[in-house]
């Protein structure tokens, strides 16, 4: 199991180092939910999720079943419930320690910050990764 937090250490996580998949997301909400220009986050069944801290601890952002969860002392970005409550997605830099995926994709690049340069090989699809062939291949 791996272990993940916020910035201030309040709000805690524990999740099997089992993942999906695992990408660098260039979409306009993740850009406003983290600041950046992209989020890299891994993906995981919601079963091997779990929660450390008291849900008070968390703020979410959308409704009961999907939504960005922050801390609710820091407003880190913790992790996203996606796919109609069935997978998080767990923002990477909150992991304690390295998971063994790492990203294998750019997804939403037609939507990456103009500002920008993505200086990897790694595939760029305009949306997700089932919605067409890469961009750049």
């Amino acid at each position: 199991m791996l272990t993940g937090s916020c910035l201030c250490g309040k709000a805690r996580y524990r999740v099997a180092d089992d993942f999906a998949y695992a990408a660098f997301c260039h979409c306009k909400d993740c850009q406003k939910s983290t600041g950046s220009a992209f989020k890299p986050f891994t993906g995981i069944e919601a079963d091997k999720f779990e929660l450390v801290c008291e849900p008070a601890d968390l703020f979410l952002h959308g409704d009961a079943i999907n939504h960005d969860a922050r801390c609710a002392a820091c407003g880190a970005l913790l992790y996203s419930r996606v796919r109609d409550g069935a997978y998080v997605h767990v923002a990477m830099g909150t992991l304690d320690t390295a998971p063994t995926i790492r990203p294998g994709d750019h997804i939403f690049v037609r939507s990456k910050a103009p500002w920008h340069r993505i200086a990897d090989d790694l595939p760029q699809y305009a949306g997700h990764v089932a919605d067409g062939p890469p961009l750049n291949r």
